[in-house]
């Protein structure tokens, strides 16, 4: 959602983009909406991405922003339900026709109340062999946010949108 406009911008006369009207959450979310989002368009190119809402805790009592607590909360989607998951995805996607191409986990800082450090690396190496198991290329948008400086992120410490 954050980097849509500045990508609109930069392919603009080159290519149409577009994005699901909503935060597309996680990949039980997707399992839901995916007919609905893609509707009867022809799609050239599909790139997409899933996992940091996968792979957060939240528990209904939390006070941080989306009931995040990795201590008390439960796991939104295990590691084995969300390979199973990507698997629906990638064969819905394929059946478009489209190119398809993955945009791994971005990193998983220090600080994030609901997510754990280093599970956005477990998740990217399921998600790396179901991407290389159906032949679908992968945007490492992990190494890029590794690189990235504190203050490439939007809020606070912690924070996993850059």
């Amino acid at each position: 959602m954050g980097y849509t406009p500045k990508v609109i911008e930069l392919l603009k006369g080159k290519a149409n983009v577009s994005r699901p009207k909503t935060n597309c959450g996680p990949t039980t979310f997707y399992l839901q909406s995916l007919d609905k989002w893609l509707g009867d368009t022809r799609w050239d190119v599909i790139h997409f991405n899933a996992g940091l809402h996968d792979l957060c805790y939240r528990s209904p009592s939390a006070k941080a922003y989306g009931n995040r607590d990795k201590v008390n909360g439960t796991l939104s989607v295990s590691l084995e339900q969300y390979q199973k998951n990507l698997e629906t995805i990638v064969l819905r996607l394929k059946k478009t026709g489209a190119k398809i191409i993955f945009a791994n986990t971005t990193v998983v800082p220090e600080g994030e109340p609901g997510r754990k450090v280093g599970d956005d690396l477990r998740y990217n190496e399921v998600a790396a062999k179901v991407m290389a198991r159906y032949g679908i290329g992968v945007n490492d948008l992990h190494a890029l946010t590794a690189s990235f400086s504190s203050s490439e992120f939007r809020k606070k410490r912690g924070d996993v949108h850059f």
